[in-house]
Parts: structure tokens; sequence; C-alpha cells
């Protein structure tokens, strides 16, 4: 059998850690799949006396990464610091410019420094895999630059982050309002240190950007994804949706267009009974659309220590077995620079209105909405005993711009008691 692979870990965290318990569990199995043995020879962490629930006195102790990114006795540098920038970006490229190759989960260090250190590990002749920076156990990097290499693909959308998923399904499963399932995901660590990166949907965005550089061959931009978060979905929002047949998820959608690539990560409602509506609490899915094979999607664990870890080791493995493609599957220099394209086309949506009690006040939102060339499909008024009624609309089709005309005019009517809320009803 061959000389062993030889890894430097980076980040003992979970996924760290998780990484260290696969290698030593299944260490002959990963050499039989890989036709090598799989050896770590170092680590690194912070901090070198926590209690990591596992046994590291086999390998040497690093304290900075940047070194062990350098060390002689490591092939495959493995990214599990975090960060777009610091420790994690300067280890990364001393590791390529160092001969060695690398293996990250980091997502937001690949949506803001993903086409340099394509570029840079191209021309250094290393390879950068990613996998587990995406959908966590979910192989959709591989499946889009291997698996669908011969496909057009025309659209990339999904469920990616696990966190959003658990409070918007949560909060339909338990009647709560977000606020109480908000608290209730930080009390079980759910949620980031800082929670935005979550619930403001930037985690889910850092993802959707480097999809869409592999599935259209453009170089990442993560600043042109239309972002979003799930902040303002209320209750009210969750069950009216369900009453007229829908789920509202945090849905990120990337598109190439006559006007250029379309990228957003928006609160979407969805057919309850689709696969993207069923998905129930932190599990991730992403559908890919391609002119060979059709619509596919894939569902799985979005985040933990396992699924995470499982996503590390099927880049480690492929890297042991000599195969080596390019970063976002084609080469870096290559990838065009897109036409960032706000979202443009045409889709139904939901809108909550709460009107006072005057005569007149459903004709005057009609007129709003017809003037803005919008027809309305289905409208449901709640019943109310004191203050302003809950009056939803389905439209048909309209494009973005309608309906942003159509809430800046509604409040000037004079029977609007609160903002209106818009969402919109994605196809999937």
């Amino acid at each position: 059998m061959s000389a062993p692979l030889r890894l430097g870990i980076a980040g003992l965290g979970t996924v760290g850690i998780g990484v260290v318990k696969i290698i030593q569990k299944h260490a002959d199995l990963i050499a039989a799949r890989s036709g090598r043995p799989v050896a770590i020879t170092a680590v690194s962490a912070r901090d070198r006396m926590k209690n990591r629930d596992a046994d590291l006195s086999a390998y040497e102790w690093v304290d900075d990464p940047t070194q062990l990114a350098a060390r002689d006795d490591v092939d495959v540098y493995i990214e599990l610091v975090g960060g777009d920038e610091g420790i994690a970006k300067d280890s990364v490229e001393r590791a390529l410019k160092s001969g060695k190759d690398v293996v990250t989960a980091n997502k937001a260090l690949l949506a803001r420094h993903g086409q340099e250190l394509a570029e840079l590990a191209e021309a250094e002749g290393r390879v950068l895999r990613f996998e587990a920076a995406v959908a966590g156990g979910i192989p959709v990097i591989k499946t889009m630059t291997e698996s669908l290499a011969g496909n057009d693909l025309h659209r990339v959308m999904g469920v990616m982050n696990g966190t959003c998923n658990y409070i918007l399904t949560r909060m339909e499963s338990g009647g709560l309002p977000y606020e109480a399932v908000f608290e209730e995901a930080r009390q079980l660590g759910y949620l980031e240190a800082d929670p935005t990166l979550d619930v403001g949907g930037i985690d889910a965005s850092h993802k959707l950007s480097i999809l869409s550089s592999i599935a259209f061959g453009t170089r990442v931009d993560f600043d042109a994804v239309e972002i979003e978060g799930i902040e303002r979905v209320s209750i009210d929002d969750i069950r009216r949706a369900a009453d007229m047949g829908y789920r509202i998820k945090l849905l990120g959608v990337a598109q190439m267009t006559a006007r250029g690539l379309e990228q957003r990560m928006s609160p979407c409602l969805v057919p309850a009974d689709s696969p993207i509506g069923q998905l129930q609490g932190g599990t991730n899915m992403v559908v890919i659309e391609g002119d060979a094979v059709g619509q596919i999607v894939l569902r799985g664990a979005g985040a933990g220590e396992g699924p995470t870890a499982s996503a590390v080791l099927s880049d480690i493995v492929e890297l042991a077995r000599g195969v080596r493609i390019p970063v976002f599957g084609q080469p870096a220099k290559g990838l065009k620079q897109a036409v960032p394209a706000r979202t443009a086309v045409p889709a139904a949506y939901y809108m909550r209105l709460a009107l006072l009690d005057k005569p007149g006040a459903l004709a005057k939102v009609a007129s709003v909405l017809g003037d803005a060339g919008i027809s309305i499909h289905r409208m449901r008024q709640y019943d109310h005993e004191d203050g302003p009624a809950p009056v939803l609309i389905v439209t048909h089709k309209t494009t973005p711009d309608a309906i942003d005309h159509a809430i800046e005019m509604l409040p000037k009517t004079g029977v609007i008691a609160e903002d209106p809320v818009e969402l919109r009803i994605e196809e999937v």
C-alpha cells in the first residue's frame, strides 16, 4: 500500500473533533477505500488544555496554524478555524504556497476570497476542496462539479441554514412567536455567536454564492446576493400561509437570466406538499435543475459534528485517491464576472394587510393593486371584533417592481393600520 496521506488539522471544535473521531474509528475502512492510509500528524487549536472528548496524544501540537500549514510532515492542511479573514485566510494561503493541498469547511472565507484562493491554488498546482462548506453532510459540491458536469444548470435553490428552518418549523408546530423560538434556539446552542449570521440570512447567502459560482461558471460574488432574513416573519404569517396551503422557508435561489445573475436569499412561501415545504427541523435541502438531468433534490443534515466531518472526510479521501479538479469545477482564470441582476422573474406574492374599519377600504386596496398592474388570485378576510381587520391576498404572477410600488402606495390610502407584509411564492 502507498505511503500515508498526512494531515494537519487546524481547529478542534465540533467539526475538527468529528474528523479526528472518524479517522480513528474507520482508519482501515478509509485506507481500503482510498488505496492508502490517512494519518493525522499534527493539530492546532486555541486552547491546548480544553477537554475535547478525544485522544489527541498521538499528534504533535502546534500553537500557530500558519506554522502547521507549512510543516514538512503535512500533505493536506485541514482548515476548520472559521472566519473570512485573519488566521484562517493566512494559514490557507501559506499552505498553498508551501505545496500543500487544502480542505476547508469555511464558507465565509470562500464567499469572500474564493476567486483569489482558487487562482492561488491552481497557480501552485494544488487542490482546494470544500464539500463541508455548503449544506453539511449533503454532497452538493461533488454532485455539481462531478456528477452534473455534463449539464447546463438552470437554477439552484434550497434551504441552507438549519437554524432558520428549525425556528420556522418550531414556530408552526408550537404556535410560538418568533422571539420565543429564537431564545429557545439560543439556549439549545443552535445560533452562531453573532445570531444575525443565521437569522439574517448571511450564512446561507455565503453558501448560495459558492453554489452560483459552480453552477454558472462565474466568480464568487457574495456582495451581489439580495439578502433578507427571517426576523420579520410572524406567527400570524405562518398560520395564514398554512391556511392557504403554504409554508414559509428561508429560501436561496440562483439563476442566470438574460439580464444577468440573480442571487437572492429571502423568506418565501412554498407549497406545503412540496419537498421543500415538508422539510422539518434543522435539515437542509438543495434543488438543482439541469437541461439533461431535469430536477434533482438533495436532502440531509446541514450541520453537526458527524455530518460536517463526513463531508470533510469525503474531500480527504478524494485527495488520497489522487482526484484533482479545479476549485470551482473549471479553471479559476476562466470564470466570468457575472453581471448582477436584481430579481425580476415574475412570481405570485402573499400579502398580509391590517385594514382599518372604514367604508371602501378593500376597494382602495384593490385600486392600488390594479394601478400597479397586479391582479388578485385569492383574498381572505379574517373575523375580528375590535381593531384592524386581517386581510390576506395571494396575487397572480407579477414583478418585484410592481409589488414594491404597491407596498409603497398602500399606506397612502389611509386604510392601512400596519406596514404591509409581502412574501414571494416560489415554484418548487
